[in-house]
């Protein structure tokens, strides 16, 4: 797993949905690698573009963001996701698990 296959499939998650470190991390057949995910996810060089801030914590926490988390929090909220403090509101309907 390098850091290029995270972003890939960082990539994938559409506008109005996010992921868990977990889940990124089964998705690229290593389960138990949410933390290193994380670290991957923290260095990523342009964090706009590559839409890490469609990934949060496996409850539905926000999650941290290069940029801050209210600002993760709100380019979600442009992109549809509601959050019930900060959590994200039907986290269910709103996961992509892959």
């Amino acid at each position: 797993m390098t850091d290029q296959d995270v972003y890939i499939l960082l990539s994938k998650i559409p506008p109005g949905k996010v992921s868990t470190y977990g889940d990124v991390a089964k998705a690229l057949g290593h389960p138990k690698a949410a933390r290193a995910i994380g670290r991957i996810i923290a260095n990523n060089p342009n964090p706009i573009s590559i839409p890490c801030h469609r990934v949060v914590k496996s409850n539905g926490e926000i999650g941290g963001f290069a940029y801050g988390e209210q600002s993760k929090r709100e380019i979600l909220e442009k992109e549809g996701i509601k959050f019930q403090n900060k959590i994200v509101e039907n986290f269910e309907e709103q996961r992509l698990s892959f």
